[in-house]
């Protein structure tokens, strides 16, 4: 059964209020970061850096709050389009967070996974990324899934292509063979998709496993995001009706 969290409790009642369902997986596309930059008149790489610190505080509440699954679209296959110069940092940055928030993941019982094509990232990012995946395996807290080099369309091809290579397909391919050949196929599909900076639109973000996810999009910028925000973001999930198709009553 998925964790609860106690809503905020009013004030002076001195009584507990009610709980509710949290989100078990909550994937989040980050969006904001050069537009908050460029509003400061800073470069959009100190748009990254204040993200990675929106990003740490986002993972910190979760482990609080017991969020068993959060994914976070880093970096898309898209983003290869943007210039060389903000690509490098990125890159930089991916693996410099990565080997330096190692105590934060003992500490917190964090695993970190990685979703997306690895094979086409720099040699010294897939070294951090597969030293970081296998150093935290055990862990058995929060599941932070980093989507680097990640795009839901390309997700899909890579599964149906490993789905070839098995040569074990006598008849029709059916949903399930396509799922259990996604990334991360044991990671539940999401309940929550966050996306923040005010764009309304899924950017190729897990396509096939935001079937039935809730969508909340948020005009603030991800630098800007944090453990409040997060608790918004809950707290309007929680006021959904999810039906997964059923008809109404």
């Amino acid at each position: 059964m998925p964790a609860e969290i106690p809503s905020p409790r009013r004030k002076g009642s001195g009584r507990k209020a009610k709980t509710a369902v949290l989100p078990v997986h909550i994937g989040i596309i980050m969006d904001g970061n050069g537009r908050w930059a460029k509003q400061r008149g800073m470069m959009r790489t100190q748009g990254h850096l204040e993200g990675l610190e929106a990003a740490k505080r986002v993972v910190t509440a979760c482990v609080d709050i017991g969020i068993k699954f959060l994914t976070l679209y880093a970096f898309s296959t898209e983003n290869w389009k943007r210039t060389q110069r903000e690509v490098s940092f990125l890159m930089r940055l991916i693996r410099k967070h990565l080997r330096k928030e190692y105590d934060f993941y003992r500490r917190n019982h964090v695993r970190v996974v990685h979703s997306g094509d690895l094979d086409r990232l720099p040699a010294l990012v897939k070294k951090e990324i597969e030293s970081v995946t296998t150093d935290t395996a055990g862990y058995d807290g929060l599941t932070a899934n980093l989507a680097i080099n990640y795009g839901g369309r390309d997700e899909i091809v890579r599964a149906v292509n490993r789905l070839l290579a098995e040569n074990t397909v006598t008849g029709r391919i059916g949903e399930e063979d396509i799922r259990k050949n996604l990334d991360h196929p044991w990671i539940p599909d999401p309940d929550l998709i966050i996306r923040t900076g005010g764009e309304t639109r899924l950017s190729n973000f897990l396509l096939w496993e935001t079937a039935y996810a809730e969508l909340y999009f948020s005009p603030k910028l991800w630098p800007d995001w944090g453990r409040e925000e997060l608790l918004e973001a809950i707290r309007a999930f929680q006021q959904r009706e999810r039906r997964f198709g059923d008809a109404w009553e």
